[in-house]
């Protein structure tokens, strides 16, 4: 059994992650939005640990 592993060039595109988008990179800056999803989060963390507490 032989494990050929074949040769890719260096520096192709599959080898880059994807850039994000202009409404990702809003996002991502957004305080709004990243309060908004703090706040939901942070009640998702509550609601686990009420069910827990029971």
């Amino acid at each position: 059994m032989s494990n050929k592993v074949t040769n890719r060039e260096p520096y192709q595109q599959a080898y880059y992650p994807p850039s994000p988008t202009g409404f990702t990179r809003h996002m991502r800056t957004s305080i709004i939005w990243q309060m908004m999803r703090f706040i939901v989060i942070n009640f998702k963390i509550l609601k686990l640990m009420a069910k827990s507490h029971h």
